[in-house]
């Protein structure tokens, strides 16, 4: 588990424009070397945002593309951040999960809790998960053993090694607000982003 980091939220009144993410991503880490293609980022939603993981000095870490899966070499000890970009006018929300627990509330993730608001124009960074209204944990690679999700109430050692992202268009509902498979096989199933949900 990483340092805290002084991070400060407050709450907004939005609902969500449909009951579906309009886009998904997962990214599987581990502390071994990928081969193949890399790109620096993930275009969601038909290039309307992007999503890249980047390390401390905001330099992005190479994503390696294998069809629609994405991996990525995480050295242990290495800490990094989620960052999200949006390249429209509209408003979105960002529900992230690592290692199958929700970054916003510690809960096991699921693509009903709440996320992030992502402004028109503007850029998320999401930097470990939230302790309190003022501080997260930051996101640090470990070993499975010793990630915050095997060492959480709400984690399991069984989802270590995944990075989720759901995203929701929004609108606000307070005019005057302001803007501060599982297949049975012999092998263990694949860590999921969001185990709360049934797929």
């Amino acid at each position: 588990m990483g340092g805290e980091i002084s991070s400060h939220v407050t709450e907004v009144n939005l609902t969500r424009l449909t009951e579906q993410p309009i886009a998904e991503s997962q990214i599987r880490y581990a502390n071994k070397q990928y081969q193949g293609k890399t790109v620096n980022s993930i275009s969601l939603g038909a290039g309307k945002l992007s999503f890249s993981v980047v390390d401390d000095t905001n330099n992005p870490l190479a994503l390696f593309r294998d069809n629609q899966d994405y991996y990525l070499s995480g050295n242990q000890g290495q800490s990094y951040q989620l960052k999200y970009e949006n390249h429209t006018d509209n408003t979105y929300e960002v529900v992230a999960s690592v290692d199958g627990i929700d970054v916003l509330n510690g809960s096991v993730a699921s693509r009903s809790n709440a996320g992030y608001v992502l402004r028109p124009h503007s850029e998320l960074k999401i930097e470990g998960f939230r302790k309190s209204n003022s501080a997260v944990a930051s996101f640090t690679f470990s070993k499975p053993a010793d990630a915050y999700a095997a060492n959480s109430d709400n984690g399991s050692i069984q989802n270590t090694g995944i990075i989720g992202t759901a995203i929701y268009q929004v609108k606000s509902l307070d005019s005057n607000s302001t803007e501060d498979d599982d297949k049975s096989s012999k092998y263990a199933p694949p860590p999921k982003a969001f185990p709360a949900d049934k797929n």
